[in-house]
């Protein structure tokens, strides 16, 4: 049986070991697949997070300062972002298989990089590296499951795909915490970075045996000038996002974040021209045209801007305000990670029985678990409890695991095979556009609420304030939920009305 997945720049066809394999072995192989690639994404996640927890740590042994540290994280955030659309472009052109493999080999590469680093000038560029070498093989993880998997199995898959994300961020924070005090072999901070050796060389070897071989019919252009235009547009906003709090918003940060609009509209405007044109965009606009794509994004947006913000100021509290160590920090956060893995894992019946009023449902505990902390740090400030703190991440572990299970397929349930890559690629840069965004605004706020000051209470204040703010974000996802299950309804029924119209029906309505 020969699977193609037709497009006008590309027919991707099955090996021939996998065309004799029968529908129940191909699934069986699909999930068995699954935690290969989603160990990928889960890399990518915890390496964004883990170096929060050895700020002090680089510091005191590569003497870095403040915005040396800023661009560790950020310069990796940056590169990621910029190179996630070029990355789901090339596996579209190249296939999905390849491109993961070539991400995964080099990002295990760019990790030994930074484990080796001497100065903090060569960690920066090799965090730098190694976002980017994410940003070839993250896409990739989102195309092979919408391409593989059958529809009726693919919300499945996509709920593991939300849960990895969620987790890898807590886990970054936790399993950091505990290699920093385990000290591995003496390596101090760099055993974060080298332990996704052993981890990236059975992933490939895993891979190489279970990934679905494409092939490409032919080989399209990769449209520079889009390239240029959107990868430069994105730099243009994310480069003052990272680095503008560090450098008190200074006049040139404001001048490219404005500058960022032009260039978008006409690189968008390019894509358009391009595509009237028969040419090969690197964006598919068409699929801005379905109302449940956009409600989607914009629910990963509105999700990821307050989830990333809120859990930077909660550290920041932890550690900085209250005195707490990375593992104890860590710890804190434990109790979402436990209860997202718990929720999520009954969050896929319950949609499967629901809908999307699971994702609703969700949204309001996780608001719930931030009333919490706001309401708790108003009452006992500086000397909040442990039990408020804990209450309140177990209730955002429950309503996050509601969430995930139903945030990426969203917008990516209805996007067709063809355009998985293309999509994934777009999804994954709103989502961490988001997160920047997120954390730059919020950020910006706590730090000018927090001034000069920097005891207990002045700390509780500030991330009062911020969490109130998150409170915000987090009901402005509940209400556009409502829009997507309108969308989803009324694509529903149109595709009823095209599914039971005839042809004679539909020659007489052009008659």
């Amino acid at each position: 049986m020969n699977i193609e997945l037709m497009r006008t720049d590309e027919v991707s066809t099955m090996s021939a070991t996998e065309t004799r394999d029968t529908p129940s072995a191909t699934d069986q192989r699909n999930w068995r697949m699954l935690p290969v690639i989603l160990a990928a994404f889960f890399m990518y996640g915890f390496d964004g997070n883990v170096v929060n927890v050895t700020i002090p740590s680089l510091q005191a042994d590569l003497h870095a300062g403040d915005a040396a540290l800023e661009l560790v994280v950020g310069g990796y955030v940056f590169t990621y972002a910029a190179g996630l659309v070029l990355g789901g472009r090339m596996g579209d052109l190249f296939g999905y298989r390849r491109m993961f493999l070539f991400g995964m080999a080099s990002f295990t590469v760019a990790s030994v990089l930074c484990g080796l680093a001497q100065t903090p000038t060569q960690l920066v560029i090799f965090r730098m590296l190694q976002g980017l070498t994410a940003a070839a093989m993250v896409p990739q993880v989102l195309a092979l499951i919408t391409s593989t998997f059958p529809a009726e199995q693919r919300p499945r898959a996509l709920a593991w795909f939300g849960v990895t994300g969620g987790l890898s961020g807590i886990c970054g924070q936790v399993l950091g915490g505990l290699l920093l005090v385990s000290d591995l072999f003496g390596l101090g901070w760099r055993v974060i970075f080298f332990v996704n050796v052993p981890i990236g060389i059975v992933v490939i070897t895993l891979a190489l045996r279970l990934l679905p071989t494409t092939a490409s019919g032919r080989r399209p252009g990769l449209d520079a000038l889009g390239i240029i235009g959107i990868s430069g547009s994105l730099a243009l906003a994310l480069v003052p996002l990272v680095l503008g709090r560090e450098y008190d918003w200074p006049v040139w940060a404001w001048i490219l974040l404005v500058a960022s609009v032009p260039a978008m509209t006409a690189a968008l405007l390019w894509e358009r021209r391009l595509a009237r044109t028969g040419g090969q965009p690197l964006l598919d606009l068409t699929l801005f045209r379905s109302k449940v794509f956009n409600a989607g994004l914009a629910i990963n947006a509105a999700f990821m801007a307050f989830f990333t913000s809120y859990i930077f100021v909660l550290s920041l509290m932890l550690q900085s305000g209250l005195g707490f160590s990375a593992l104890h920090a860590g710890l804190v956060f434990a109790p979402t990670a436990v209860l997202a893995m718990v929720a999520s894992l009954k969050g896929k019946g319950l949609v499967a029985k629901h809908g999307l009023r699971v994702l609703t449902i969700g949204s309001l505990i996780t608001a719930v678990s931030v009333l919490i902390t706001a309401v708790g740090l108003q009452v006992q400030g500086g000397g909040i409890t442990q039990p408020v703190l804990l209450t309140s991440t177990a209730l955002m572990g429950i309503g996050n695991g509601l969430i995930l299970p139903s945030l990426i397929g969203a917008p990516m349930a209805g996007v067709k095979p063809a355009q998985a890559g293309i999509a994934s690629g777009m999804l994954s840069t709103t989502q961490q556009f988001a997160s920047v965004t997120g954390v730059a605004v919020l950020g910006a706020i706590f730090f000018a609420r927090l001034g000069d000051r920097a005891d207990a209470d002045t700390y509780a204040g500030a991330t009062e304030l911020a969490a109130w703010i998150a409170l915000g974000l987090i009901l402005v996802m509940t209400a556009l939920v409502t829009v997507l299950v309108r969308a989803a309804a009324a694509s529903a029924a149109e595709a009823r009305a095209a599914s039971d119209t005839s042809p004679g029906d539909v020659a007489a309505a052009k008659a």
